[in-house]
């Protein structure tokens, strides 16, 4: 009875259809596809997801960091807007403040008679020390200036 067919069957099956007991051929090699299609979405998803920072590692930006935290929060919040964020500051040079304002500090340093780079711990508050000629403290002078005496130095007016 085993080997008979029902009238209504066909008397063709198709290579797919395996028989009770035997390993489903179809159905693994499918799922190895459905895993591997997976994989590759997620690697996909995360690579498009981490464009923004990228782009702003490879291009040594000042706001690296700023753009890897949005790029976090937008992956943790599923707001985009965060991402596009991300994404504009990436792709935006912004303006260098830190060099004009090293050099006014450093300008501003000299004419106090620090040395640049000291800071305010070059200062002696203890002692009231103070320094006639800014350049004196450098321990620079120009070549053809001849040292200037205190009292030859004018007094800066005060308002």
């Amino acid at each position: 009875m085993a080997g008979a067919i029902h009238p209504a069957a066909s008397h063709y099956l198709p290579s797919f259809i395996t028989a009770p007991g035997e390993t489903d051929t179809l159905m693994v090699v499918m799922s190895l596809v459905l895993v591997f299609a997976v994989l590759m979405f997620g690697i996909l998803f995360l690579r498009l997801h981490t464009l923004p920072e990228r782009i702003a590692h490879k291009s040594h930006k000042i706001q690296f960091e700023i753009v890897a935290v949005l790029g976090l929060i937008a992956l943790f919040t599923h707001m985009h807007i965060f991402w596009v964020a991300g994404l504009l500051l990436a792709l935006i040079e912004l303006p260098d403040f830190g060099a004009p304002l090293n050099r006014i500090a450093e300008s501003a340093e000299r004419i106090a008679g620090i040395l640049p780079g000291a800071g305010a711990a070059a200062l002696a508050p203890e002692t009231g020390a103070s320094v006639d000629h800014p350049d004196e403290a450098c321990g620079r002078r120009n070549e053809g200036e001849a040292a200037v005496s205190p009292a030859s130095q004018k007094e800066p007016g005060h308002a």
